[in-house]
């Protein structure tokens, strides 16, 4: 992907693009309804095979670095209740996906639970019910909700930065955005859908990304200029990050080549929110080929950093210290370097957030302490 500083003027135009779902997205559960017919044509039972989504079955794999799903599989057949009643869920929902494809329509996951009302004996009893259905259907479809027109609610991540994308509204119209000029002070917001038939990346100037859990930070960087003078990227994390926030770093590392760094609160919590990003969470296992960024680096704050530039802190709770100790033995935090800054954080008994930096004032985060971080990783 070539590179230039100079962004592209926004503009929109009309143009012949994909549509904003791949042509082959559905056939999968078309072809699993196909599946069934036959076997009732047959005068068989109906069933599904599918993957056990079980900690049982889940598998840290250390050469890729990700969770993934094992081999265990488990049938769901229509010779009990309960099985029948998730079979007729399941093509209820298979209708309704392409129901709002053949509309153009979408739908967000809180409206297909109310949807469900009108399935009489079909209808979920609550939304867990719908949610574990469409990631099963995700993992017998090997497709994404994002495929089947199904969001949440929110949507995912802002960003910061010389990124010049072109996006495809609803409408079908192509604009093209830069990340930093044609953005207000919130920057470029993340539609829930951040695939290639979605959101196309230009061009950039930056060197590298940079992951912030809290908007506060985020808005203290773009103040100083951060992104400007060491040519990075900045992703608000808005917490643990949504799936689209995860796709959108794993596209931009795969295609732009670029390194991604995680800037978090020094806290258990926090550690998790990292690794979801690098390594994948247990629930998204079957999806970690997407969600997944295993090149990404933690940045801070870290335990040794609470003590070398003496920061502001809070004592650990006693879930805190819970949350630490299981991390001790989660395979995420297997390395040598995790292992000794959760000891540390155990033993001192202090957390701290990023804003703890403003200690020696508003620029000192951007002045010293990233420019130091990002130096001894070898970024930027």
């Amino acid at each position: 992907m070539p590179r230039s500083r100079a962004p592209a003027p926004a503009k929109t135009t009309e143009t012949d693009v994909e549509p904003e779902v791949r042509a082959d997205a559905l056939q999968p559960t078309l072809d699993l309804a196909g599946e069934i017919w036959s076997q009732l044509d047959h005068g068989e039972v109906p069933h599904m095979r599918l993957p056990l989504r079980t900690k049982q079955n889940l598998e840290f794999r250390m050469r890729e670095g990700v969770w993934k799903l094992g081999r265990q599989m488990g049938t769901r057949s229509a010779r009990k209740l309960d099985g029948a009643l998730m079979l007729l869920r399941t093509f209820y929902l298979v209708d309704f996906i392409n129901e709002m494809s053949r509309d153009r329509k979408t739908s967000t996951l809180r409206e297909l639970y109310y949807i469900s009302e009108a399935w009489q004996e079909a209808k979920f009893h609550s939304e867990d019910e719908s949610n574990l259905l469409i990631e099963d259907l995700e993992v017998m479809c090997e497709r994404l909700r994002e495929d089947f027109r199904l969001h949440p609610e929110e949507n995912g991540a802002s960003v910061i930065g010389d990124l010049t994308i072109q996006e495809r509204n609803r409408k079908g119209v192509v604009k093209t955005i830069n990340c930093r000029d044609d953005v207000g002070d919130g920057g470029y917001s993340l539609p829930f859908n951040v695939e290639k038939e979605k959101i196309q990346f230009v061009k950039t100037s930056a060197k590298f990304v940079i992951a912030i859990e809290c908007g506060g930070m985020v808005d203290r960087l773009a103040e100083n200029g951060f992104d400007e003078q060491h040519d990075a990227i900045l992703v608000h994390l808005k917490g643990q990050p949504a799936r689209s926030t995860r796709r959108f770093l794993r596209r931009v590392t795969d295609e732009l080549k670029l390194p991604v760094v995680v800037f978090t609160d020094g806290d258990p919590w926090s550690f998790r929110i990292y690794a979801s990003v690098a390594y994948g969470a247990i629930k998204t296992a079957h999806l970690s080929n997407y969600l997944a960024t295993p090149s990404a680096e933690f940045l801070g704050v870290t335990a040794s950093d609470i003590e070398n530039y003496d920061l502001p802190s809070d004592h650990l709770s006693e879930q805190d210290v819970r949350a630490l100790q299981a991390e001790l033995t989660d395979p995420r935090f297997g390395t040598a370097e995790w292992r000794a800054e959760i000891e540390l954080m155990l033993k001192n008994g202090k957390k701290a957030e990023q804003q703890s930096l403003a200690k020696y004032g508003l620029n000192y985060v951007t002045e010293h302490y990233l420019p130091e971080k990002l130096a001894e990783m070898g970024v930027g």
